[in-house]
């Protein structure tokens, strides 16, 4: 079947144009690129011959090359079902991705406005030459696409009797016999009110043109875009909490899937559109509260068992197994916040108590043999990795003794139904498939409220995950991902992730990524890209190293040494790339200790230092890295610490319902050892002190040697913060110029262009492979292609008041907010609005007279007016969302806020080692019946226009 491709788009000089399609048929894709012809200023064509059966599906779209071989891809998808009987004519209009009609197209969107029933459609005889596409996102309910144009065919412009699209995927469609008709012939899309049977007006702009169709074409389709309507600025609000800090009177110690609908109830009767929550994925690594840090999952697909609800997996049938553990779930649910281990320990007791006497029903529901076939490609892996976890003791698949390479045949092998220890992989089964539907449950109830639920894809996952245990190739096993050194880690952040192999992603379509964002949208309608940057570059840690401040970025331009020798330099490797160590440093960093740090950890250099440019002292071969360093001074993981039961009270408006617990005292100790000087016990904290100076001077370099292996000539990357370095300090004058000039080049000038290119070879590929409404993370060390990059995709970007973007700003307004943007006062991983308050009294009193322009001095304490200025600020912004920890909501309301607003921060990422435990005060059913703060907050909601 031959098919006449034809788009409306005006080109530049140089650029070209393809169709990419998508053949679908028995379950696969067949792929095609066919480029298209230029024929006029506004259109290109081209002919496509597909080799169609019946039941096959087309689905395609366009994209452009410029003459730099820069990509640019559209954001709309079509699809035709094509077929033999003779040539299709196609006429599109180009998408662009960013645009911001497309975010109204989501998956998000379909909760928030969903499309009109089909609405009476005019009688027609069953001949079709046309199909008229549209796309019409936020009609009213009562309002349905109509058409009018030219001739008897399109009703001759007839505003009582206008033809009645139908709602269909791509939008609105009416399909037409203009057989008869003389062309060419004017047509536009208008509004019809269903309800009051009245013509509301056309579209804005001229007419849109039907030219005649050529000689032997049977069938012209055309997609017209969006219609031109005038639609006003969609505005939200939301709140954001994990599922573990939920807390209700059914719960178990932590926050569950079916605690979510108690959540849809309040947010609905407040007048909020959406749930925010973090990763929910499996993090089951160690068994230990090390686990409750969300963002290290052991799968990218399974979800976390400590979110089952086991009363109701038992049922009435099996009630009874569930309760001998009343009083142990009535101690875990009223402790101030999360036992994680206690939690986890009592429910797998339950869970393995339940599945034995449910096993055999549960393998034969039709229901779990529907999930288990769409669900197997990950979770007979999955399953088969717990296994061997649970069997072997650690998720260091390479201390396994078999199996340490994933081999499918083998697995298949491991998993059979007939084997002796199946029950101990079908468990996992069993777990899944409850949590699946509980959460199913979950979403639903939320949609027919209207909420839409947002979840969070971390950047990274765990090294010793199912997922790189299955597939190796994918991940930079070698690297650690990162983030470089902020306000609030100093020395960067070392997430000890693999990095993305990208070019093997990109070798196989990105199907990883493909197959994760299908899962995510069983039970998300948007979600937040954690850390987007890093679709641009990531901060890759060597492996050796513990702490951020090593890293670089990846991919980057390097630094070679011949520009070195061109700026002026000359170049020294030993003095650039070695750490520089003299006695004025080392009683710089260790003071009286410093002869213990000379004698433990280095020898003198020989020559008094001159082969390496000055530096007196190298590291011994034994330590000379971060990780020998961090080995000789490890210790076991500390005991989970005790959970405080209330911090000192603090004079401040309001007072405080429920427990009051220290967040601070729920920290974990940093490690410490004991170190043999001589028969002297000398202990070494790894994370400050001593040991933090060593690792502190390990880093003491201008340049990291970034070289791939089997490379001649040198490249490197320099140490971010080199100024701030003691080895910098310690240079001559005539060498700190011209280096300074090649960092800011290296970091603000000669990447940019790169890391354009290197975020649009994957994040429209991505963009593509869901519906689900995307917003980025994009704070920290922004390069400044990243905002473009984002406009130009329509991804939503977060601002943040405290993290102004804009170069010298203090504060970042709320609103100065893009539209396609999230604003949020703080976010999981900063202190609260009141914790931030009272941070830093100088830049308090600034916000307090510059942002919230009030005169005088600021109160010391973020007081409930203060808090609820603040929520304001945000509710009025432009932005398409507001969304809001639920802190900060009970920050305004003084009689139900609790006492120590540190006692409310979820993560500190500065610590690797936090314990993720925040849950909150309350319990659902008494906020629902906090009637004052709910009826302050549903009215701000509304009268900003977000309701």
């Amino acid at each position: 079947m031959k098919i006449h491709f034809h788009l409306y788009y005006a080109t530049q000089y140089g650029e070209n144009l393809a169709v990419k399609t998508e053949l679908r048929r028995d379950g696969g894709v067949i792929h095609g690129e066919h480029p298209l012809t230029y024929l006029n200023d506004a259109l290109w064509h081209g002919f496509v011959e597909i080799d169609a059966r019946p039941g096959d599906r087309l689905r395609y779209h366009y994209e452009s090359h410029d003459r730099s071989g820069a990509t640019r891809t559209e954001g709309g998808t079509r699809e035709i079902a094509p077929d033999t009987a003779g040539p299709i004519e196609v006429y599109d209009c180009w998408i662009p991705m960013g645009a911001v009609q497309n975010a109204f197209e989501t998956q998000a969107f379909r909760v928030l406005a969903p499309r009109a029933s089909k609405a009476a459609a005019a009688k027609k005889s069953g001949a079709c030459t046309h199909i008229f596409r549209v796309k019409a996102p936020l009609l009213d309910t009562d309002h349905v696409v109509c058409l009018l144009g030219h001739g008897t065919g399109l009703r001759a412009w007839d505003i009582k009797a206008p033809l009645l699209l139908q709602p269909d995927d791509f939008g609105w469609s009416a399909r037409l016999d203009l057989s008869g008709e003389d062309f060419p012939l004017g047509y536009k899309y208008g509004i019809w009110n269903t309800r009051t049977k009245e013509f509301l007006g056309f579209e804005d702009g001229g007419n849109r043109a039907l030219y005649p169709p050529a000689t032997g074409t049977r069938q012209v389709v055309l997609h017209d875009g969006f219609a031109r309507f005038s639609v006003p600025a969609w505005r939200g609000a939301g709140v954001a909490i994990p599922v573990f800090s939920l807390r209700s009177t059914r719960s178990f110690g932590v926050g569950e899937f079916t605690d979510l609908p108690g959540l849809a109830d309040w947010s609905k009767s407040v007048g909020l559109k959406l749930i925010q929550l973090l990763p929910i994925n499996d993090t089951s690594a160690t068994g230990t509260w090390v686990d409750s840090y969300p963002y290290s999952a052991i799968s990218a697909f399974a979800l976390h068992p400590i979110y089952l609800n086991v009363a109701e997996v038992a049922g009435t049938k099996n009630a009874a197994l569930v309760k001998p553990f009343a009083k142990k779930q009535q101690e875990l649910n009223a402790l101030p916040a999360v036992d994680y281990e206690g939690v986890l320990q009592t429910k797998w007791a339950i869970i393995r108590q339940l599945f034995s006497v449910q096993k055999d029903d549960f393998l034969k529901d039709p229901a779990f043999v529907r999930y288990f076939t769409e669900n197997r490609h990950w979770l007979v892996p999955y399953s088969a990795f717990c296994y061997l976890r649970d069997k072997h003791g650690t998720t260091d698949f390479n201390q396994w003794p078999e199996h340490r390479v994933y081999q499918e045949k083998e697995i298949e092998k491991l998993v059979s139904p007939r084997s002796a220890h199946y029950n101990e992989v079908s468990i996992h089964y069993f777990v899944q498939w409850h949590l699946h539907r509980q959460l199913r449950a979950a979403v639903e109830y939320a949609h027919a409220q209207g909420l839409v639920l947002k979840g969070d894809i971390p950047i990274g996952i765990a090294r010793q995950s199912c997922d790189a245990w299955v597939a190796p190739d994918l991940y930079n096993m070698d690297m650690q991902a990162g983030a470089p050194p902020d306000d609030f880690a100093v020395n960067g952040q070392n997430w000890g992730f693999p990095t993305y192999n990208w070019e093997r992603m990109k070798a196989d379509d990105f199907a990883w990524w493909r197959q994760r964002f299908q899962q995510m949208s069983l039970y998300f309608d948007a979600f937040r890209i954690d850390h987007i940057l890093g679709f641009f570059r990531i901060w890759s840690i060597p492996t050796h190293a513990v702490e951020g401040i090593l890293g670089y970025f990846v991919p980057a331009i390097p630094v070679t040494e011949r520009e070195f020798h061109e700026a002026g330099t000359g170049f020294n490797y030993e003095r650039l790339c070695k750490p520089f160590i003299n006695d004025a440093i080392l009683h710089e960093f260790f003071g009286d200790q410093a002869d213990y740090v000379r004698h433990t950890f280095l020898d003198r250099t020989p020559d008094g230092g001159h082969w390496s440019g000055g530096s007196q002292y190298v590291f011994k071969p034994e330590f000379d890295t971060q990780r020998k360093v961090e080995a000789f001074l490890a210790t076991p993981p500390p005991a989970p610490p005790p959970m405080g039961r209330g911090a000192t009270s603090r004079k401040k408006g309001g007072s405080v319902v429920g427990e009051n617990v220290s967040q601070n005292e729920g920290e974990k100790p940093q490690h410490t050892t004991d170190l043999k000087r001589n028969s002297d016990v000398a202990p070494l904290p790894i994370g400050g002190g001593v040991g933090g100076g060593v690792l502190a001077l390990l880093a003491n370099v201008i340049l990291l040697d970034t070289t791939p292996e089997g490379l001649g000539e040198r490249q490197f990357a320099f140490r971010i913060g080199m100024e701030k370095t003691a080895s910098f300090r310690f240079l001559p004058d005539t060498i700190k110029e011209p280096l300074r000039a090649l960092y800011v080049n290296y970091f603000f000038r000669r990447q940019d262009d790169f890391w354009q290119r290197e975020a649009m070879e994957k994040l429209p590929e991505l963009k593509r492979a869901t519906e689900m409404l995307i917003c980025g993370e994009d704070l920290g060390m922004v390069p400044h292609c990243v905002p473009d990059v984002m406009r130009e995709l329509g991804i939503l970007s977060l601002e943040i008041q405290r993290m102004p973007k804009a170069a010298g700003a203090a504060f970042f307004h709320p609103k100065d907010a893009p539209y396609l943007s999230v604003v949020t006062p703080s976010t999981h991983d900063m202190s609260t609005l009141r914790g931030w308050w009272e941070e830093d009294r100088d830049l308090t009193q600034r916000f307090f007279n510059e942002v919230l322009g009030y005169a005088g001095t600021a109160p010391y304490f973020c007081e409930p007016w203060v808090n609820k200025a603040l929520l304001a600020q945000h509710l009025l912004a432009p932005s398409m969302w507001a969304i809001f920890q639920l802190q900060d909501l009970f920050g305004m309301d003084g009689a139900l806020r609790r006492e120590n607003p540190h006692d409310e921060r979820i993560n500190v990422p500065a610590n690797p080692k936090h314990y993720w435990r925040y849950r909150m005060h309350l319990t659902l059913e008494q906020l629902a019946r906090a009637e004052s703060f709910n009826g302050v907050l549903r009215t701000m909601v509304a009268e900003s226009g977000r309701g």
